[in-house]
């Protein structure tokens, strides 16, 4: 049985360049794995591969939505996981890329994120009672029905206060409860876990702000005042890395060096973020390298976990 192989790591850690050479050592075709890549039009400030690195190897789950719509991990893994039933059904190896851990627990343990209340309008009526009544109505209510998650939530914290309603109301189950069973389920997919790990940090930081520097002489600011025109540029989108201080640039909030410095330091903390998420994962077999970068040896650490 072919095994899904996921590669995961910290942004601008070589992923992409390590995701193309597994899948052609591996007869793979590669799915994304970044809630940002998904999105048309946001090419430069997603780093998205390129037209050179594309014909390099098959890439799946790029360009599948407008910036202005909604995107979940319960979409995703709906989507994804039918092009990776594909992949495997011609006798590929599915190369899932991406630093979007969400995303992946979703396409590969096959989780019951669909019992979502984001179709069926439960989370618009929540989102609505939050606007009109407030965040303490919200609050009373989930003590009424799950206590334990409202003495764990914070009073403001109206994202993760609204899922565990909307998990109750879907499901008649608490979202405690609800996580604990997904967590029993047998995953869809038996994946391989490569992580990417740049064990010098400073190296890993320059690698980011060397980046930021190239998406702007790529034309970031082009790209993010055509998708502002356009109208396009709205909801989770309009506040990705990148594309949310460009925007404060463009609405006359704050100078073009300003807006630069601070998607490098938003894109280092988001780093940061990544590699305690991916750490934090015991699937994960790291394959690691210090100011050597090389894909070649990359690969074949990357390979040896896989074959």
């Amino acid at each position: 049985m072919i095994k899904p192989v996921v590669v995961c790591g910290p942004t601008a850690s070589g992923k992409t360049a390590l995701s193309i050479a597994l899948a052609q050592r591996l007869n793979g075709e590669i799915v994304c794995a970044d809630s940002m890549q998904i999105y048309r039009g946001m090419d430069i400030g997603t780093a998205k591969p390129d037209a050179e690195e594309q014909k390099m190897a098959r890439h799946h789950m790029f360009d599948v939505a407008e910036p202005g719509e909604i995107f979940s991990a319960a979409r995703y893994s709906a989507e994804a996981s039918l092009i990776t039933d594909d992949i495997i059904a011609r006798g590929k190896t599915p190369i899932i890329c991406g630093g979007t851990g969400l995303y992946i627990n979703a396409l590969i343990s096959g989780t019951d994120f669909a019992k979502s209340g984001e179709d069926n309008g439960v989370r618009a009526r929540l989102e609505d009672q939050y606007r009109t009544d407030g965040a303490e109505s919200l609050h009373a209510k989930l003590r009424e029905v799950d206590p334990d998650s409202a003495d764990r939530l914070h009073i403001n914290d109206i994202k993760r206060i609204i899922r565990a309603l909307e998990v109750y109301e879907v499901t008649g189950k608490t979202i405690t409860e609800h996580n604990r069973l997904s967590k029993l389920q047998k995953p869809r997919y038996d994946a391989v876990f490569v992580g990417i790990n740049p064990i010098d940090r400073q190296m890993l930081y320059d690698r980011i702000n060397r980046r930021v520097d190239v998406m702007f002489e790529l034309g970031l600011e082009a790209e993010v005042r055509r998708l502002f025109e356009s109208g396009k540029l709205v909801g989770t989108a309009a506040q990705a890395i990148g594309y949310k201080e460009m925007l404060a640039y463009i609405n006359g909030e704050a100078s073009l060096e300003q807006a630069a410095d601070l998607i490098k330091q938003k894109s280092r903390n988001y780093a940061k973020r990544q590699l305690t998420w991916f750490k934090s994962d015991e699937r994960v077999n790291w394959v690691e390298y210090g100011t050597d970068y090389n894909i070649d040896g990359l690969c074949q650490k990357a390979t040896s976990f896989i074959l």
